[in-house]
């Protein structure tokens, strides 16, 4: 790649202002250093933030069809190196590579595709009685990203960034910065206007906070846990600067007795375990009618025990390692702590899958017989474990799902649809699942409670990067 020693700031890549700190990428399958990359200062931040700052002056002011053509430029420019920022993933993060190639890497693509076609006829003015309602950029952007889902966590940021006419400050995650260093020199290609997209690398503890308390920063996007969330925040809320967050979850999978079973658990199991647990929407809690129960549970552990775990390289494998050794250790904890509560352990565990000697590798692990006070079902492991716990009838249910701190994603598995439709509306949830749909790139992603304020994809995207002006007697009354 040749830029791992540098920041991408003004439209070039420069060397860090105190040089000789860097951070160690660790390839979680075999735990080695893979890359050594900078690590930003204060001083990086100031230098990032001022480009963008300038840079605004006039991006603010690009028409929509320049902004069209740019996101076309660096669609094309992205798509050129889709299996490189794939191979990266896989390097540093652990994701198996067909997940990588097939799913994590043309959602990047398909987020920058998405906003474009929303950003066609945006309504960034509307009359309203008399006035007339302008939508205008907000600013420079401070966006802080996590490690699970790089080029989607980047891309649901940067596109509607660009297409409200904002500048930007991008800080990846220390755990996945290779892959959007890629990103960058995509966006280098396109001719992205010097200033407007600016990327620096280091440890969030050290640079988030720094850039979320910027005095010239109008705005942050933060995606990561709830903690990270409430820390950010609390660094920008003394210059009362926009905050949008799409922080954990805990969602529950509920599955009525007129389901198909083979099916919907299967379905469930597996969406619980894909990326290896590692996404903020996982159905970690599966809710399933006690007349099916014991029937959900020998198939819910006969589905995880099926899963193949491995080389991440290995295009035959479903799941690969976590992250890295904190969340590693993390996951351990909770798997310990589930059978110290007294959940039945009917797949999985702590030892390392069979034949894996190395790497922070975790059995697909399944608890049954959880109650909704139990850490495992109250908390984000944010790892491949699934607590199953029995319900009594519909408002048994809906009551279980809500007793929650988190409000992300919901899932309701049911023949009846009208069923399903109601219960859906009794979720405290920003997204709810009927019946395995898959997501909808044009509906918004967010959730309610401690899972974050904000929206994301699409044209909910673009809105979340705009402040809304009314100018009064715009048009003069008759």
């Amino acid at each position: 790649m040749g830029h791992e020693a540098n920041f991408y700031i003004d439209g070039r890549w420069v060397d860090p202002v105190e040089p000789g700190r860097s951070i160690s990428v660790i390839n979680p399958a075999t735990e080695e250093a893979v890359a050594e990359v900078a690590v930003g200062s204060e001083a990086d931040i100031d230098a990032a933030v001022s480009a963008a700052r300038y840079a605004f002056q006039n991006y603010s002011r690009t028409s929509r069809s320049d902004r069209l053509e740019l996101m076309e430029n660096l669609l094309a420019a992205y798509r050129r190196r889709v299996t490189d920022i794939a191979a990266a993933m896989t390097t540093e993060v652990g994701i198996p590579k067909t997940f990588s190639e097939g799913v994590q890497a043309r959602l990047g693509e398909r987020h920058l595709q998405a906003t474009f076609n929303a950003l066609t006829d945006y309504p960034f003015e509307e009359d309203l009685g008399t006035s007339r309602i302008i939508r205008e950029p907000i600013g420079v952007c401070g966006l802080i990203v996590p490690w699970n889902w790089p080029m989607n966590q980047v891309m649901v940021k940067v596109a509607p960034a660009l297409a409200a006419g904002c500048t930007m400050v991008l800080k990846p995650s220390q755990h996945a910065p290779l892959s959007t260093l890629l990103m960058a020199e995509a966006v280098h290609e396109a001719k992205v206007p010097p200033g407007v997209f600016n990327l620096v690398n280091g440890p969030g503890a050290l640079l988030g906070n720094t850039l979320a308390a910027h005095p010239l920063v109008d705005m942050v996007s933060v995606t990561g846990s709830t903690e990270v969330g409430a820390a950010v925040a609390r660094a920008a809320a003394p210059s009362i600067k926009r905050v949008t967050q799409e922080l954990g979850g805990k969602s529950a999978y509920i599955v009525f007795d007129d389901a198909d079973l083979e099916k919907v658990i299967t379905g469930g199991v597996r969406a619980c375990m894909r990326n290896s647990g590692q996404s903020c929407n996982a159905p970690t809690r599966m809710l399933v009618a006690m007349k099916v129960y014991e029937d959900a549970v020998d198939i819910a552990a006969r589905a995880a025990a099926g899963l193949s775990v491995g080389d991440p390289r290995d295009p035959d494998v479903f799941m690969g390692p976590v992250a890295n050794k904190s969340q590693y250790e993390t996951v351990l904890g909770y798997i310990k702590a589930g059978l110290a509560e007294g959940a039945r352990l009917v797949a999985g565990g702590v030892d390392r899958p069979e034949g894996v000697d190395r790497g922070y590798f975790v059995r697909p692990t399944v608890f049954s017989d959880v109650n909704n006070s139990m850490r495992i079902a109250r908390e984000e492991i944010f790892g491949p474990v699934l607590s199953i716990i029995p319900f009594k009838d519909e408002e048994d249910a809906i009551s279980i799902a809500n007793d929650s701190d988190f409000g992300l994603s919901g899932y309701v598995n049911s023949e009846d649809l009208e069923r399903a439709r109601r219960v859906a509306r009794q979720l405290r949830t920003g997204m709810v699942h009927i019946n395995g749909v898959s997501t909808d790139m044009q509906a918004p992603f967010g959730g309610y409670k401690k899972s974050g304020n904000g929206r994301e994809w699409g044209r909910f995207g673009i809105d979340e990067y705009l402040e809304v002006k009314a100018v009064m007697g715009y048009r003069p009354s008759t």
